[in-house]
């Protein structure tokens, strides 16, 4: 990686996913966290305040940006949960089968290269009945919005860590195995339409 890669991007991600909207949306999504905890693509940490302390006994971060770890150092001290790194690719979760009872994924499924992959992975390591809550932005239903998502995606992916504006989100989850319990669509305001279609909601892995 390069000096864009590990120290300009980590800064740009970090404020554009931290700002008002966005952690608004993180807030309702976070807390529903129990256990042991998986989140993939912790990034800086911005997720960790959210957490219920009450309810979750430990966070594996996966983040293997060397940058996102970095900038995560403030969040990590003043985490209130116990937080372990684990810096391999998202699709290579060194975690044993059946070993966390939370995955949580916030504005991540948009970078991973091998998104059916890392989904089988962390489906491999949810216990069953386990719970994959989910906040992301990706293909929208409008067409014309679809279309230049399309369009855009290209030259979109090469400045910014690989994002796609449309991966059909809720699609790709089903796809991997997991059962979709509950979903909201919605573009979030104050946000171009072609970045700022979301899907929100809790997915099981089946018994």
């Amino acid at each position: 990686m390069g000096f864009y890669d590990e120290r300009i991007l980590p800064h740009l991600i970090d404020k554009t996913c931290s700002v008002g909207q966005v952690m608004k949306l993180r807030s309702q999504v976070v807390p529903e966290c129990e256990g042991v905890v998986l989140e993939v693509g912790i990034g800086s940490g911005i997720n960790l305040p959210l957490y219920d302390a009450g309810k979750v006994s430990l966070v594996y971060g996966l983040e293997p940006s060397e940058g996102m770890r970095h900038k995560a150092r403030a969040n990590l001290r003043e985490a209130r949960v116990r937080v372990e790194w684990l810096d391999l690719p998202g699709e290579k979760i060194p975690l044993d089968n059946d070993s966390v009872d939370t995955v949580l994924l916030t504005f991540t499924l948009c970078t991973i290269p091998d998104t059916q992959t890392a989904l089988a992975q962390m489906l491999r390591v949810l216990k069953p009945g386990g719970k994959l809550l989910f906040l992301e932005h990706g293909q929208s239903p409008d067409y014309k919005v679809r279309k230049w998502q399309d369009r855009i995606t290209p030259g979109w992916k090469r400045f910014a860590g690989g994002c796609h504006l449309n991966r059909p989100i809720s699609e790709l989850i089903e796809q991997a195995g997991f059962e979709v319990d509950a979903l909201e669509t919605l573009y979030m305001p104050k946000t171009p339409k072609i970045a700022g279609y979301i899907y929100k909601g809790r997915a099981h892995k089946p018994t």
